[in-house]
């Protein structure tokens, strides 16, 4: 299924990666690439993510390795990436 990032979601990225690139440079490169895993794992099977319980449609892929969970929602024709946040953050 076709992957698109919303607006707010891509802001976030760019947060993240600016501060992993100042703080833990040698770090970018491997999270890029687990991002990438995770954003193709949920096109390819969408369902496959719990669900948050707060909010109905929203499902939740945690990236593992790194303390941040991609927040997203399928619809008809695509998923939708609504935020990548950090897990300490509501």
């Amino acid at each position: 299924m076709r992957v698109v990032f919303t607006a707010a979601a891509l802001d976030d990225l760019d947060r993240i990666l600016d501060h992993i690139a100042e703080n833990f440079p040698t770090v970018a490169e491997p999270f890029r690439t687990r991002l990438t895993a995770v954003v193709a794992r949920i096109g390819e099977w969408p369902q496959s993510a719990q669900h948050v319980s707060d909010d109905p449609g929203v499902r939740m892929a945690p990236l593992v390795r790194y303390a941040y969970n991609v927040f997203y929602r399928v619809t008809a024709d695509a998923v939708e990436i609504l935020h990548i946040h950090h897990v300490a953050r509501e």
